[in-house]
């Protein structure tokens, strides 16, 4: 699903009851001075006098960032969707927003029955009996996008229906439209947000969600997972029904296990809670070194134990990739701090991240040592790696790295399943637990039938290009023959300028009108041209009158711009 008319301002006008909605919530959580800013009190008939003094007050000791996850919260779906996108982008937002942002609540009371009924029925264009044996009305689970139902199919499979919100794309569209253009008025009148480019941030969230909207993408996930893990008989994924799935509909396998996290259910079923945590850590390092494809919100809601200590993974609508050079360094960094080697932790830290401007590598070094003095100093099995991971997220922040979105998905991936882990067995330790897969990576890089492959892909990628390089110059001077060669410079920056430029021009046009018109009027009087009232003549009172309007609408443009 794609949202191709999200850019449109015009359309934005006619959704005015949402955006003065948004823009109340806005003021209401301490942030009027951005709706100032961006001038957009036309939207805003009532409001700032509704909030009171003391809740205000209230609101402004919070932080920025819980603020900003309050006002997620009340605005619903779209926007807690964005909150929960965007907490695993650290290349878009700064570190405070990204711990805050998963602590986003998505509740939402479920949808009749009899939508449920007519979403299935619109989609396969049968009755609902037609499809299943039974259905039950009463959903197991209710989200933001859709809700959750056990049923049984017509050969007796017990299965549960993932069904999407009736309305929520249309929603999200109109969500998406504001979003949209006040991502523009943010380029347009923050200053230094024109590089930060909230429109592509927006449509970047457009895309992620439009693919979170269609559940093929989903059952596409499940079936891959099947098959890598097809012939490991420590987990279990739970088969799609495709013959009863489409985009707006899901139906998967019913797998009645227990919640990872229930100690006390996991202990009375005589299951191996020690086995569990090393088999789920076990599993998430098998996804990421082996495969570079891994469940990207392995929570324990989302990870059922079956009898025999099998792992049955739940809910794959968030996914991660990872090429095999990433996964190679990101094990250069696991090494590098275990072995307290701070030179090489700031070089691969420097390889994993992105940065327009590279940092003094000495200062880097010296914050990498000071990180490792505080937190590797100590035996093995004591180092937590979540904590290691996220206070190594600090230290790039403050360089200006930006952390990949998948490599972080990663480390928050290891970082959710040893917390999972530690809380199974308390001795659980993480760093021997990950050794073998760290050397298994590390070990691929001397195969010989990886050097031979590699070596044999340089040499096709370097005749190709040799190949290429006559054709390619031979365009190169068409173009410049034709006058089709083009240089472009775009200026960064220059909005607000203009902006002013605009503004003073605007007010000195409006002044010489008024001059004119005085002047005007005066020589009117003083020639005692007819009509008059009370000998004065009526033209030139009339343009007095109209004078003195445009210089009351002046001073007043001028007072509220806040510059005198």
């Amino acid at each position: 699903m794609t949202f191709l008319k999200i850019t449109s301002i015009g359309r934005t006008y006619r959704h005015v009851q949402r955006y003065r909605q948004i823009l109340m919530v806005l003021i209401k959580y301490g942030f009027g001075d951005l709706v100032d800013t961006l001038k957009i009190e036309q939207y805003l008939e009532i409001g700032r006098q509704m909030i009171s003094r003391k809740r205000r007050e209230k609101i402004e000791k919070l932080s920025r960032a819980v603020r900003v996850r309050m006002v997620l919260e009340e605005l619903g779906p779209t926007f807690i969707k964005l909150g929960q996108i965007l907490s695993t982008r650290p290349d878009l937002l700064p570190v405070e927003f990204i711990r805050e942002f998963p602590k986003l609540q998505d509740e939402v009371p479920p949808f009749a029955f009899s939508e449920v009924a007519d979403i299935i029925e619109t989609e396969f264009k049968q009755p609902l009996q037609a499809l299943f044996l039974k259905f039950e009305a009463k959903p197991l689970a209710a989200a933001s996008i859709g809700q959750v139902h056990r049923a049984r199919l017509k050969d007796g499979q017990q299965v549960v229906v993932k069904i999407q919100r009736p309305g929520i794309r249309r929603t999200i569209e109109v969500d998406l439209e504001i979003m949209m253009h006040l991502a523009g008025l943010m380029e347009k009148h923050l200053k230094g947000w024109e590089i930060q480019r909230p429109t592509k941030i927006v449509a970047e969230f457009a895309r992620t969600l439009g693919k979170e909207l269609d559940y093929t993408l989903e059952a596409a996930n499940m079936e891959r997972f099947g098959r890598h893990f097809a012939k490991d008989s420590r987990v279990y994924i739970p088969k799609v029904y495709r013959q009863v799935s489409t985009g707006r509909v899901l139906t998967m396998e019913c797998v009645s296990g227990i919640k990872a996290s229930d100690i006390e259910r996991l202990e009375k079923a005589g299951l191996d809670r020690r086995k569990i945590a090393r088999r789920g850590f076990d599993l998430i390092m098998k996804q990421v070194f082996i495969y570079g494809f891994f469940h990207a919100d392995p929570h324990p809601g989302n990870i059922f134990v079956l009898p025999a200590n099998v792992i049955c993974y739940l809910d794959f609508g968030m996914i991660g990739r990872i090429d095999l050079k990433t996964r190679e360094m990101f094990a250069d960094l696991i090494m590098a701090l275990v072995h307290l080697d701070e030179t090489k932790v700031a070089h691969t830290l420097l390889k994993l991240t992105q940065y327009e401007q590279a940092p003094e590598f000495k200062d880097l070094e010296k914050d990498a040592a000071e990180f490792m003095d505080r937190y590797c100093y100590r035996p093995l099995k004591e180092i937590d790696l979540g904590k290691l991971l996220h206070q190594l997220l600090d230290v790039a922040s403050k360089h200006r790295l930006t952390i990949p979105p998948d490599l972080f998905l990663m480390m928050k991936a290891l970082s959710t399943v040893e917390g999972l882990g530690r809380t199974l067995d308390p001795d659980f330790d993480v760093i021997r637990q990950a050794a073998p897969f760290i050397r298994r990576v590390q070990l691929n890089r001397v195969n010989p039938y990886r050097l031979a492959s590699d070596a044999a892909h340089s040499g096709m990628e370097l005749v190709s290009l040799l190949k290429d390089i006559p054709g390619e110059l031979r365009e190169i001077m068409k173009m410049v023959k034709r006058g089709q060669v083009k240089i472009e410079f775009e200026h960064r920056g220059l909005g607000p300028l203009i902006s002013t430029f605009d503004r003073l021009s605007n007010r000195i046009a409006f002044s010489i009108v008024l001059a004119s018109l005085v002047i005007g009027s005066s020589l009117v009087v003083l020639a005692g041209i007819p009509p008059k009232w009370h000998e004065i003549p009526v033209i030139g009172i009339v343009g007095f009158l109209v004078a003195g309007a445009m210089a009351f609408w002046l001073l007043i443009s001028i007072m509220r711009s806040g510059r005198m």
